[in-house]
């Protein structure tokens, strides 16, 4: 896997909110709207247990973690897109053996703020709301999208506890 620019490269977890300045990166991704939260799961396994594979075979390459990129606030659905950032451009479509269809896409430039989660997924909501409030404190205004990046993939046997997800948003811009 290449190295990922920053401020996607942390070796350590930010474990207070930074602001910085992030580059575009092109994603190959499944893309659903109006998906139902309860199917996450399903939606999830179908495509990162399949990925790699389906883009090695396209001569593509992830350069980082899995990622989810949502384009509103999840409540009962998600418009969202999952998948990993890349080394190139997709310029086509792609087929997996779990029925979804990969498309091109990117993680947006500009400045973004992010924090670090480690513990098991259930605690992201309550992780989440903490780096929103955390934002609004330091007087700088969220915008969609967000993303998180599944910096410790979620292999069988690992401990929960020891999960890092890197939480992203996309922030108003300032005038310098």
């Amino acid at each position: 896997m290449s190295s990922m620019p920053y401020p996607y490269d942390a070796e350590q977890p930010a474990t207070e909110c930074q602001v910085a300045q992030a580059p575009e990166l092109p994603t190959a991704v499944v893309s659903k709207r109006d998906f139902p939260m309860y199917e996450m799961p399903t939606l999830m396994d179908g495509t990162f247990s399949h990925l790699v594979e389906v883009l090695r075979e396209a001569g593509l390459h992830p350069i980082g973690p899995a990622f989810a990129l949502h384009h509103r606030a999840p409540v009962a659905t998600a418009d969202l897109e999952v998948g990993f950032p890349i080394d190139a451009p997709l310029t086509s479509t792609l087929s997996m053996p779990s029925g979804y269809e990969v498309t091109g896409s990117v993680i947006p430039a500009g400045r973004v703020g992010w924090i670090s989660h480690v513990g098991g997924y259930g605690g992201l909501a309550e992780k989440w709301g903490a780096f929103t409030e955390e934002i609004g404190e330091s007087e700088e205004q969220m915008t969609y999208p967000f993303w998180e990046f599944y910096v410790t993939p979620p292999e069988p046997g690992i401990n929960p506890a020891t999960l890092r997800t890197d939480l992203f948003s996309l922030l108003e811009p300032r005038d310098v």
